[in-house]
């Protein structure tokens, strides 16, 4: 018996063949990393032609599933803040995980070659632009709300403009304080940000951790610890004060709330783009 010769259609044409879909804004995936199993950060290419401000957010996404009737496809987008700094090569991003959630129960299963949706149109208010002149500058973070503000640790104007940077990020369990940490600690090494920015630059940051649920080395909120005096004691600061001090919050919107109403009672004013005052808070996150 000899081996039979495979026949070739040869009406077949290229139009046969299945084919992949185009996603529009298409960016590939360069890097994904699992910090919990509700947490992860991943990278991606950057269009040529994307600016940004540190801080700034912008909509990436996939497509949902085809339509039982049409078969069609709509994209899912959601608001992302960039974690990398403006002058980075690629985009990165933080992301919670929800395993029901319409994007990310999606995105949470990406890998390395894979595309997503990025609409390269980015904006926000957790910008320097829009804060005046001071001192000090605090980032107030809850969960995945550290992302615009790991950009901002990593842009050489934040430390340009202040004299000390104050970093809060609270959350309910110690796992999901690392990806913060990890980037506040990587800055002490990070030769091209010491060459830029000027060796020991990360010297005028003050970390400040807490959890409110897992036992870690400081529990609590963070508005708790303030409006106790706690928490400026163990940092070795000053109370908020209007003529010296600016802040950036991005949290929870009960988070957002209470701390903008504390930073008010202290004096501060809300500031914007287009009005630059003493604080700026970013309402598209919602963790």
């Amino acid at each position: 018996m000899t081996e039979m010769t495979p026949v070739t259609d040869t009406n077949a044409t290229a139009a046969d063949a299945p084919k992949k879909m185009v996603l529009p804004d298409a960016q590939t995936v360069t890097e994904v990393k699992h910090w919990t199993d509700r947490l992860f950060s991943f990278r991606v290419t950057r269009p040529a032609s994307l600016r940004f401000r540190s801080g700034e957010f912008v909509m990436i996404g996939l497509m949902g599933d085809p339509d039982p009737k049409t078969g069609k496809q709509k994209p899912l987008l959601r608001a992302y803040s960039i974690a990398s700094p403006s002058w980075d090569e690629e985009l990165e991003f933080y992301s919670i995980k929800v395993q029901d959630g319409p994007l990310t129960s999606k995105l949470q299963h990406i890998e390395p070659g894979d595309e997503i949706i990025l609409r390269p149109k980015p904006v926000g208010t957790l910008v320097h632009d829009a804060l005046l002149p001071g001192k000090r500058i605090w980032f107030f973070a809850t969960g995945t709300g550290f992302a615009p503000f790991a950009s901002l640790l990593r842009e050489p104007q934040t430390y340009e403009d202040y004299d000390e940077v104050v970093i809060t990020h609270t959350c309910r369990e110690a796992d999901e304080l690392h990806y913060g940490a990890a980037l506040v600690e990587n800055l002490k090494t990070d030769e091209l940000l010491n060459e830029v920015i000027g060796e020991g630059f990360w010297k005028k940051i003050k970390y400040y951790p807490t959890t409110t649920r897992e036992e870690s080395a400081k529990m609590g909120r963070i508005t708790d610890l303030m409006r106790s005096g706690e928490a400026f004691a163990d940092l070795g600061v000053a109370p908020i004060n209007p003529e010296t001090d600016r802040a950036m919050i991005c949290g929870n919107l009960a988070f957002n709330l209470e701390l903008k109403a504390m930073l008010e009672d202290w004096g501060l004013e809300e500031g914007a783009n287009s009005d630059p005052k003493q604080y700026v808070v970013e309402k598209a996150f919602l963790d």
